[in-house]
């Protein structure tokens, strides 16, 4: 079986390389029109190209290329010679429906960071400053991590074992929508949410929109750095690990181990990579986004996030697997 998910990803002739070399095309031809709000720009009516490019002070013959192979994908509708947005289009990519992709931010972002790709691979090292870092693009990564973890938080959740639990500590916790869906699981239980103070700041929104500010703490700290409060029931990883070299990751664990009572929980959700590190696939390429991203990232296997865990004194280390790709990973501290 994962043989054949690797086979689906591998071209298999020479018409499948090429297919592969352009591949970038519909991606850039999607990322183009968001970058450009032309979307929006459309709204709920139809437009010409010109009036379109008046709009957005772009090129009339330019912004009729664009659209056309935007119609080529499916996200435009053309009928004559004046578009209009899709079902899909006019849902996820119009800036005023509640359903607003902003996140596809971060996707244009990652394309220029990949572009430098073949220099990392030389070198080793990220040859733009992280995309985290820079305050334009916090906004959007955040927002894009907001709409992955809204369809995968209240599953994720509630397939732990929440018996016994009162006080949880999210580390890294970016918009907070792991947070609130603790808090969303269980009346009594309160939760700590800790990221940088700029990532403090934006998920101060996203939980005041839920209502949730008495039950969701916010605390301003680097992991790296700074010590945690003591006293948690669980203590929360999600997307963390993959940002950090094994010596940090060795670090912020035992630091974790610190802060929760005897017997309580840490749970750590990432890509798990298997042996090969070859699979699930899109922890393969996830690794090459940590390359031209962080310092030292990288997808880790099963084996090194147990021995991480287990030199942090967790013990009954278990594993499970969710439907979304990712991996949890959940150890109890020694009660002694």
């Amino acid at each position: 079986m994962q043989r054949e998910k690797h086979n689906s990803h591998r071209p298999a002739s020479c018409e499948g390389i090429r297919e592969t070399a352009f591949g970038f095309q519909r991606s850039r031809i999607l990322l183009t029109a968001f970058e450009l709000d032309l979307f929006s720009a459309l709204g709920e009516g139809s437009r010409t190209a010109a009036e379109v490019s008046r709009l957005l002070n772009t090129s009339g013959r330019a912004t009729q290329r664009l659209m056309n192979a935007l119609c080529v994908i499916q996200l435009l509708h053309k009928k004559g010679t004046r578009f209009s947005n899709t079902c899909v289009s006019l849902r996820y990519l119009c800036r005023k429906s509640s359903q607003y992709m902003a996140g596809l931010g971060h996707y244009v972002h990652l394309w220029n960071s990949w572009s430098n790709l073949s220099e990392a691979v030389r070198t080793g090292k990220p040859v733009r400053i992280p995309y985290a870092a820079k305050e334009g693009q916090r906004a959007s990564f955040i927002a894009a991590m907001h709409e992955i973890g809204s369809n995968r938080a209240r599953k994720v959740v509630t397939a732990l074992n929440l018996k016994g639990v009162y006080r949880v500590l999210d580390i890294g916790c970016g918009s907070g929508v792991y947070s609130m869906a603790f808090a969303k699981a269980k009346e009594e239980i309160r939760v700590t949410a800790f990221d940088l103070s700029q990532v403090v700041t934006l998920a101060r929104g996203y939980i005041e929109r839920e209502g949730l500010c008495d039950r969701v703490t916010l605390a301003a700290g680097d992991y790296l750095h700074d010590d945690f409060e003591r006293g948690f029931d669980l203590v929360f990883l999600s997307a963390v690990i993959h940002s950090n070299s094994p010596q940090q990751n060795q670090a912020l664990l035992s630091k974790c181990s610190r802060s929760l009572k005897p017997r309580g929980q840490l749970v750590i959700q990432d890509f798990i990579m298997d042996k090969s590190r070859t699979s699930p696939v899109f922890g393969a390429f996830f690794a090459l986004n940590m390359l031209v991203a962080t310092e030292a990232g990288d997808t880790y296997c099963e084996a090194e996030v147990r021995a991480w865990m287990s030199r942090a004194r967790m013990t009954g280390i278990i594993r499970k697997d969710t439907p979304f790709g990712t991996t949890l990973v959940i150890g109890r501290k020694a009660a002694h």
